[in-house]
């Protein structure tokens, strides 16, 4: 299973900052950090209904299956 996280590529189109983003969702700038870079092994709905609601975006916007 591939899933590629777009989720700097959503931060770059809003001009967002890791920072702003994790002061907006309540988690820490490291974590948005290992979301953002594709490190992260799991991410909970509540933390992702947060980024999408921040970055007024959809889950396939943040999130993309790509075949091995």
């Amino acid at each position: 299973m591939a899933i590629r996280v777009n989720l700097d590529v959503m931060l770059a189109k809003r001009k967002m900052s890791v920072n702003e983003l994790a002061e907006r969702i309540g988690i820490t700038p490291v974590n948005v950090s290992v979301l953002k870079n594709g490190r992260a092994k799991a991410i909970r709905f509540s933390t992702l209904d947060e980024i999408c609601k921040a970055l007024d975006c959809q889950p396939g916007d943040v999130l993309e299956y790509v075949e091995d």
